[in-house]
């Protein structure tokens, strides 16, 4: 089990080393989430027009489900601030991906990109 968490968080790393690499020309940066509630994303991809990715990086297919709930998760609590917070309204995710060591790439019922890493670049 330590052994897959292990795999788990270098594949975490190359998703972020491959993210940075290719939108290093398009005018952007790259971070992290984690909110006091436990709720994360993996990275958060930004444009400098204001337009935000947020990517989780899972390993197992098995995984992907995980990592689709804290994705929509993050994007129901920002609904739901907007809807009492009208001066500073914070902007939905633009995208919501799920990086996967899998072959096959899809776009999920709920919106939710999944993109094997192989296919990151093109």
């Amino acid at each position: 089990m330590t052994q897959l968490k292990t795999y788990g968080f270098l594949f975490e790393q190359l998703c972020i080393r491959d993210l940075k690499a290719y939108t290093s020309d398009i005018d952007s940066h790259i971070s992290y989430y984690r909110d006091r509630y436990g709720l994360e994303a993996d990275v958060v991809l930004h444009r400098s027009d204001g337009r935000y990715a947020l990517v989780e990086c899972k390993l197992g297919s098995h995984e992907i489900e995980d990592g689709a709930r804290h994705l929509l998760e993050l994007r129901r609590l920002i609904i739901e601030h907007n809807k009492t917070e009208k001066q500073n309204p914070i902007r939905e995710p633009d995208l919501m991906m799920i990086v996967t060591g899998g072959k096959y790439g899809y776009r999920r019922q709920d919106g939710v990109y999944v993109v094997p890493i192989t296919c990151l670049k093109d």
